[in-house]
């Protein structure tokens, strides 16, 4: 069975797809000025891989006796078959994680043919725990961040994000780093991935009056170009629809809380008139800001 559900976790929010019985993508996001916690069984028989797009996680185990950190741009991969692994992970401000959960019989059968490439999967490693933890490559990143900003129809959401969380473990046990780099020759400089970031953050801290794409790529040291480029191959989208979605998301989530009228939605995101907001909330979501108020009280009652 499939099934999907998010809710508000404290100043943040939690998401939970399962993709089948064994195979589960979890989606984690801390909006809060004060670390903000989540707590989820997880069975032994399920390896697990972490994934911090934003910000800093840390994974607590053993009552917090030990504890591992993840920083930004980094991954973790768990798996130990002798004992659970409940997730119990504090989320520090304005941080985001994706996490898939996949029984080892799943992942087994994933890579049958290609056990000898996987040192856990060798027959000698196959009932020891394991546990790796890399930075993420730049390839990496980017399918991640299509799962993170998905809008896909709920028909075929589970179908997408199956795909990609297929590709991204593919990538992601590649052995042959060239292979990657080949994809996006101009993602093989750490140095402009990282300024691409600078303008993902520049434009949503300054969302309300965000620069130019002349203005930002001057701010962030690069071409006009390249800064087009890197942000469509990072991020699967232009710098100011990219900016669009994410204004309409964070407007979907403001209404959603109901402590906000239409009028105020719209200022914090970034428009000066009532009716320029509820015209993009409209051209987004196919409906009135209103109207989707109207929607979620009929869902409560």
């Amino acid at each position: 069975m499939v099934d999907s559900t998010k809710k508000n976790v404290a100043e943040g929010s939690f998401g939970e797809l399962s993709i089948e019985s064994d195979f589960i993508l979890l989606k984690a996001s801390s909006e809060s000025q004060n670390p903000i916690r989540i707590e989820r069984p997880a069975h032994k028989r399920f390896i697990q891989f972490h994934f911090c797009l934003k910000g800093h996680v840390q994974f607590i185990y053993h009552g917090g006796h030990y504890v591992i950190d993840l920083p930004r741009d980094s991954s973790l991969l768990l798996y130990n078959p002798e004992t659970d692994l409940p997730l119990q992970v504090v989320l520090r401000p304005d941080t985001r994680i994706l996490s898939v959960l996949m029984s080892i019989q799943k992942f087994h059968s994933l890579f049958t043919t290609e056990a000898s490439y996987i040192p856990f999967l060798s027959p000698e490693n196959k009932d020891k725990k394991y546990y790796q933890q890399n930075p993420l490559t730049p390839t990496l990143s980017i399918i991640l961040s299509q799962l993170w900003n998905e809008q896909i129809y709920p028909t075929v959401r589970t179908l997408y994000c199956k795909g990609k969380i297929y590709e991204l473990l593919s990538l992601y046990f590649n052995r042959n780093s060239e292979a990657q780099t080949e994809q996006c020759p101009f993602l093989m400089d750490e140095e402009n991935v990282q300024r691409i970031r600078q303008a993902k953050e520049i434009v949503i801290e300054r969302m309300a009056e965000p620069p130019t794409l002349p203005e930002l790529a001057a701010e962030i040291g690069l071409s006009l170009k390249k800064l087009k480029e890197g942000f469509k191959q990072i991020y699967g989208d232009s710098v100011f629809s990219f900016l669009f979605d994410y204004k309409m998301e964070m407007a979907r989530k403001l209404l959603e809380t109901g402590k906000h009228n239409v009028n105020e939605v719209g200022l914090k995101v970034g428009y000066s008139t009532a009716s320029h907001f509820i015209a993009a909330f409209k051209k987004k979501y196919d409906t009135t800001p209103k109207q989707y108020l109207l929607s979620l009280a009929q869902q409560g009652s």
